[in-house]
C-alpha cells in the first residue's frame, strides 16, 4: 500500500511534469497551455455527456426491476476519467479520455468488474457467497394480521386514524 501511495503522490506528478516539460519545449509553452485548457474543456463536456446517457441507462434499470450493475460500473469509471481530464497533465489526459470513450470504456470494463469482483469477495470473507438480485418492482401484500398505517387501511379516506 506505501508503494503504491507513493506511486500515486510523488512518481504520476513527477512523470506528468516531465511530460509537460517536454511537450512545452517542442511547441511552446502558450500551446502547451492551450493544448492543456482544451483538453480540460472537452473533458468537462464529454464528461457531462457520458454521465447523462450512463444515468438514464441507470434509471431504466431501476425502473425494469434490475440491479444496474453495467451502469454503476460505467459511472464510476466515467466520473474517474472525468476527473483525470480535468487535471493538468497529458498522462491523466490520455487514462481519463481512454476511459470516457463508449469503446473502450467497454474493453475495461470486463476486468474492472472482474478486479471489484474479487475484492468484494475477499472483503466478506471465504465461503461466503455474493448473490445476485432483483429489486421487486410491485409491492408485496401485508401478511395477515400484521399492524397497517391509517393512510393504508382501503376504508379509511383521509388516512387519518378514526376517532369514534
Amino acid at each position: 500500500m506505501a508503494v503504491l501511495l507513493f506511486i500515486l503522490l510523488i512518481a504520476v506528478p513527477i512523470a506528468e511534469l516531465y511530460v509537460i516539460v517536454q511537450v512545452a519545449q517542442g511547441i511552446g509553452v502558450i500551446n502547451t497551455l492551450v493544448i492543456l485548457v482544451a483538453i480540460s474543456i472537452l473533458g468537462a463536456w464529454l464528461l457531462k455527456q457520458q454521465g447523462m446517457a450512463t444515468w438514464r441507462r441507470l434509471q431504466a434499470t431501476l425502473a425494469r426491476g434490475e440491479m444496474p450493475t453495467k451502469e454503476v460500473t460505467d459511472g464510476a469509471m466515467i466520473l474517474l476519467g472525468g476527473a483525470l481530464l480535468m487535471t493538468p497533465g497529458f498522462l491523466s489526459d490520455i487514462i481519463g479520455i481512454v476511459l470516457l470513450f463508449p469503446p473502450t470504456r467497454a474493453a475495461l470494463k470486463g476486468g474492472t468488474r472482474k478486479l471489484f469482483r474479487r475484492w468484494a469477495e475477499n472483503k466478506v470473507g471465504p465461503g461466503v457467497r455474493i448473490y445476485r438480485t432483483n429489486v421487486p418492482t410491485e409491492p408485496r401484500p401485508a401478511p395477515p394480521g400484521s399492524p397497517r398505517l391509517p393512510s393504508e387501511d382501503p376504508s379509511d379516506e383521509d388516512g387519518s386514524p378514526d376517532r369514534g
